[in-house]
């Protein structure tokens, strides 16, 4: 459903594919972002800049690789927020620990490829809504896709990740969490 005072979650408009369990042991799904995922020392806030694990399970068979985001659809930006996109994930991943958006690669599978967050890292940016801006909706995703890589590396954006990742996309997951301050 569309709820024409909030921007749109963008996979609406997507065409149908394979449904994907995902899960959390950090995040519920439609609960609050804990602490722990928030930002740190961005907009004043105190969070560990942690991503949080994720599980997922039901990819299609077809499944070469996967793509991990986080979106921000509520940010003040007129495009949302991209607060973490990991790309390249082997077909056999099927969880990342908490912490593994860190920018280091640990916790990450080899082949896994960081594109850079809509503040410039390589890594997971934890929510950091302006004061008095009311909730935000955390959407995280997971895409299972049909090629073993997008053939992009690190320097793609956001939008380049997913427009690749949108032309062999078998199956996705979300889930989403909520902040606000």
């Amino acid at each position: 459903m569309v709820d024409p005072d909030r921007p749109p979650i963008p996979y609406i408009y997507f065409p149908p594919v394979h449904g994907i369990e995902l899960t959390s042991e950090d995040l519920e799904h439609g609960g609050r972002v804990p602490d722990t995922h928030h930002a740190d020392d961005a907009m004043g806030m105190s969070g560990e800049n942690l991503s949080p694990h994720l599980r997922w399970s039901g990819a299609p068979d077809d499944t070469q690789s996967f793509v991990v985001t986080c979106f921000d659809p509520d940010a003040p930006t007129g495009s949302g927020f991209w607060h973490w996109v990991v790309f390249d994930l082997p077909a056999s991943t099927t969880e990342l620990p908490r912490g593994a958006g860190s920018g280091d690669m640990a916790g990450l599978p080899a082949g896994a490829i960081h594109a850079r967050n809509d503040a410039g890292g390589l890594e997971y940016i934890g929510s950091a809504p302006p004061e008095g801006h009311g909730d935000h909706r955390y959407v995280f995703a997971v895409h299972a896709l049909s090629v073993p890589s997008l053939g992009i590396d690190s320097s793609a954006s956001p939008a380049a990740v997913g427009f690749n990742a949108f032309f062999n996309t078998v199956g996705r997951g979300v889930l989403i969490a909520h902040y606000g301050r």
